[in-house]
């Protein structure tokens, strides 16, 4: 039995209670009818390394299951005891305006960014920022840096990386470390490798490849926009793939043109996995590999590791 959350169908951040028997039965209910090959990873409560919190008209919590009140919130079950330990003191901060509140556990600290509608914050708030636990390292209001003691940092297996405020990270330690492990294994010690969607490079310096994005540490490149080409593509043995919710369709269908052999796609919105899925298997490809990951415990995400060959 999982520890029971005492803001369960008060906040809106879980639809189910992960304390519940029939828990892992309810949400297996949300996966898409595909021939998954292996039973689901199932998250731990209590890992989560970064939360979005809220504020509004001077509380901070979370918002109320289909409202835009505040639920006040000074403990989470559901976060690491990092977070938990300095939410109390981040709760009596006088927020103004309203706005999302970031945190996130890093390795040398917490890092904690706002976006507000307010475009400035008052002198009592900075002050209250200012007496805030030495631990929160980097304080940011709508990019502007409040406070910053250190650089916060993030790591790799063993590589450390610089962290930007709002920047994407896997919201475990765990589950990514399990992602990462898959994508190794299948890649399987290919020497041309492409990292799409590649973020800060949680799966690109664990196989050496070369990544590709938005924003992070690869090429700067707008996968939506303009995806690798055909003659682009076909420099590669396996492209991984771990896009947006909004998925990688036009990425999809340049992939269905080209000679690589092997896609590995990593997928946090099932929606459009599966019509990414479509278009690779029209394209010849065929899944060999897909294992549903808990990676949000409580919530109705899947995230869902796959593997395609032709």
């Amino acid at each position: 039995m999982m520890n029971r959350c005492p803001f369960f169908n008060l906040c809106g951040g879980c639809k189910f209670d992960f304390s519940d028997d029939d828990y892992r039965q309810n949400k297996i209910k949300l996966l898409p009818d595909i021939d998954f090959t292996d039973e689901p990873v199932w998250g731990m409560v209590g890992s989560r390394r970064r939360a979005d919190f809220s504020f509004d008209n001077g509380r901070f919590g979370f918002y109320k299951k289909q409202s835009k009140d505040i639920v006040d919130i000074n403990h989470c079950v559901n976060v690491v005891p990092e977070i938990n330990d300095v939410l109390p003191k981040i709760a009596k901060i006088p927020w103004t305006g309203r706005g999302s509140v970031l945190i996130t556990k890093c390795e040398n600290g917490i890092d904690i960014v706002v976006n507000s509608d307010m475009p400035f914050f008052s002198a009592d708030f900075k002050t209250a920022v200012d007496k805030l636990p030495a631990n929160i390292i980097r304080f940011v209001w709508n990019d502007k840096i409040v406070r910053k003691y250190a650089e916060p940092e993030i790591k790799f297996n063993d590589k450390i990386i610089n962290y930007p405020p709002n920047a994407f990270l896997q919201p475990t330690i765990e589950t990514e470390q399990i992602l990462r492990d898959l994508v190794v294994k299948y890649v399987d010690n290919a020497k041309r490798v492409a990292d799409l969607f590649c973020g800060l490079g949680n799966f690109t310096y664990a196989t050496h490849a070369t990544g590709f994005d938005i924003v992070g540490n690869g090429i700067k490149r707008d996968l939506f926009k303009k995806p690798l080409n055909t003659t682009q593509l076909n420099q590669y043995d396996v492209v991984i793939m771990d896009p947006p919710r909004a998925g990688a369709e036009k990425q999809s269908k340049e992939l269905t043109k080209s000679d690589v052999k092997r896609i590995i796609y990593v997928s946090c919105n099932p929606e459009t996995f599966v019509r990414d899925k479509q278009i690779l298997e029209r394209g010849e490809y065929k899944m060999n590999v897909a294992i549903p990951v808990d990676q949000f415990v409580g919530s109705t995400h899947w995230e869902i590791f796959s593997v395609f060959e032709k």
